[in-house]
Parts: C-alpha cells; structure tokens; sequence
C-alpha cells in the first residue's frame, strides 16, 4: 500500500513566491485587459509557455534604484525657514524590472524572435488603448503605473545578446483625490492663498539677517545717498 507524499509548505510557498514575484509580476490593466475577468491580465498570459522542462520563458526582478517615497522640497524663498524646510510637493514612484529571457531549447532563436516581437506590439497596442500597469514587487505593490521605456541591458560579455531587458514604469498621481493630496498641508497653504500665522521672519540664519550684517546695510545706505536727488 502506497503512502501519498505530504505536500511541503515551503515548497509551495516557494512556488507562489516565483509566480508572483518573479514570472508574473506585472499586471495589465484596461487596454487590452479590458475584456478579461476584471479587467486585468498577466503579462505572462502574452508570453510563450514554459518549456518542457518547466522552465518560464522570462523571468522579472526588482531591478536597484527603485522609489517607494519621492518629494520635492521647495527652494525657492519664502519668508521664515520653517516654510521653507517643510514644504514639499508628492513626485510619482518609479519602479523598473528586469526581464531575463535566454534562449534555453532547440530552436529557441526563431522562436524568440516571434516572441519578443509579439509581446513588444502588444505593450505598444496595451499603451495606445490607455492601459495601465499593476507590479508587484515582495516590498511594494505599485498600482496604476505607465510603462516608459523597454531598453536591452545585455552585458557585453554575456554569451548571448539580447536576453535582459530594463522595464521602466512610473506610478504618476492619476486621480483627483491623489492630485489634492500631493502637495503637504504647508504647501496647500501657499496655494490657496491661506495667512500663515505669526509674523514673517529672515529665512536664513539670524546672523545672515541684513540688519545683522552692518558692512552690507551701510553700504546700502552711502549707495543710496549718492543716487538720491
């Protein structure tokens, strides 16, 4: 009498974690997604199937560099440094993956070559319909994403040419509710106009104060006798 094998949990968390993270981490979403069961696609679904020995035709990593915060801090003058050390305004995320696909079967050249031109007119038709990106990453998950460049990253000294390629999207802010929030509770202020309480003081150092600095004032000062009428 057999003894059916116990299932590993490491192994299928193992496996889950490859699905998800390193063969289908990028979600289509709308455009050509549009008409699939809520309106999203895995990119892998465009994508030749695994070989016969279960090996996917391209593999995806987190490529370094990443953005998970990104804020622009104001450098133009405002009237106390409080304003401006803390005013800031939210920038889009930026994320890039890394696409490895060798040519690991027979005949694997001619096959390629159909498929890379497949999926990159698919990406263009994907983009053309407005379609967006969902990627998932094991520290983040960027949603709403637009894909902006697909760029051969081969070493030189790889064996083979053309088998990792840069995948660069950016998470802009697309929604109303996401453009209001973007800019921080000082810089809304600013905006709208709003007074800011207490009264306006020297941005820079108190030493760096004109009326600190006696040689720059009595300069001012003789400079503006001789062009006084």
């Amino acid at each position: 009498m057999s003894v059916a094998p116990v299932p590993n949990p490491a192994q299928a968390w193992i496996a889950d974690y490859n699905t998800a993270y390193q063969t289908s981490p990028i979600i289509l979403v709308g455009g050509l997604a549009a008409s699939s069961q809520g309106g999203v696609a895995p990119l892998s679904s465009f994508l030749p199937p695994p070989g016969s020995d279960g090996q996917a035709f391209a593999t995806f990593l987190p490529a370094p560099g990443s953005t998970l915060i990104s804020q622009q801090v104001a450098t133009y003058p405002f009237f106390n440094q409080f304003i401006a050390a803390n005013t800031t305004i939210q920038q889009p995320l930026t994320i890039s993956l890394i696409m490895i696909a060798p040519v690991n079967q027979p005949g694997g050249y001619l096959s390629k070559l159909h498929a890379m031109t497949a999926l990159q007119q698919t990406l263009q038709q994907h983009n053309a319909l407005g379609g967006m990106y969902a990627i998932a990453t094991p520290a983040f998950i960027y949603n709403n994403c637009l894909i902006t460049s697909m760029t051969d990253v081969t070493a030189e000294e790889s064996e083979q040419k053309q088998i990792q390629y840069q995948l660069d999207f950016i998470q802009p802010i697309v929604t109303q509710q996401e453009a209001t929030t973007a800019e921080n509770s000082l810089m809304q202020t600013i905006t709208s106009g709003t007074q800011i309480a207490g009264p306006p003081t020297w941005s820079g150092t108190p030493a760096a104060s004109p009326a600190n600095l006696t040689s720059v004032t009595a300069a001012l000062a003789a400079f503006g006798g001789v062009i006084s009428p």
